[in-house]
């Protein structure tokens, strides 16, 4: 099984936003990100799944009009803090969560054991698919799971792996065969 991993392409941020959840414009280099991207992906996959943010689910629909999306590919819930920037996060809050963030979920939001949890859902639902070619379009938080949780990375250590804006991570998922 073929697997392409593809990060959005690159949002139009303020400095500092906490947007995991959050719908964000993209760049005006959407068209040129996605025509390189482009150049990496099969042009028959078997499936094409999103997730359900804007910014994944514009560049799916770019790469092929039927795409199926799937809630449990969404970036990291940063609950209460979604919006708002790193700088007006209540301090202690703030170091708590930075402290254990694979544990500790942010006020109204998700830690990353939780998110690991679906990802890995997801994950696993999909190797047992039976596809041969699969595209997902999704965000750095995400990829960094999936790409931890196949090199035996610790949750804690994710964030050690780089993702870029509109990067293709290619995975080939051997066939298991059944010896009788």
């Amino acid at each position: 099984m073929e697997i392409y991993l593809v990060r959005h392409t690159t949002p139009s941020l303020s400095p500092g936003l906490i947007y995991g959840r959050l719908d964000v414009a993209l760049e005006d280099t959407f068209q040129a990100e996605f025509e390189i991207i482009k150049t990496k992906l099969p042009g028959n996959p078997d499936v094409i799944y999103s997730s359900p943010s804007t910014r994944c689910t514009l560049l799916a629909q770019k790469i092929n009009p039927v795409v199926t999306t799937d809630s449990r590919l969404l970036e990291l819930n940063f609950g209460d803090w979604e919006g708002a920037t790193w700088d007006t996060v209540n301090e202690s809050d703030l170091k708590i969560w930075m402290d254990d963030f694979v544990n500790i979920a942010v006020p109204g939001g998700e830690s990353m054991q939780q998110m690991s949890a679906r990802v890995l859902s997801f994950w696993s639902q999909l190797i047992q698919s039976g596809y041969e070619k699969a595209i997902i379009v999704t965000h750095g938080g995400v990829i960094r799971l999936i790409l931890a949780h196949l090199r035996t990375i610790e949750l804690v250590n994710t964030f050690d792996i780089k993702v870029a804006y509109g990067e293709v991570v290619t995975i080939n998922i051997p066939e298991i065969v059944n010896i009788n």
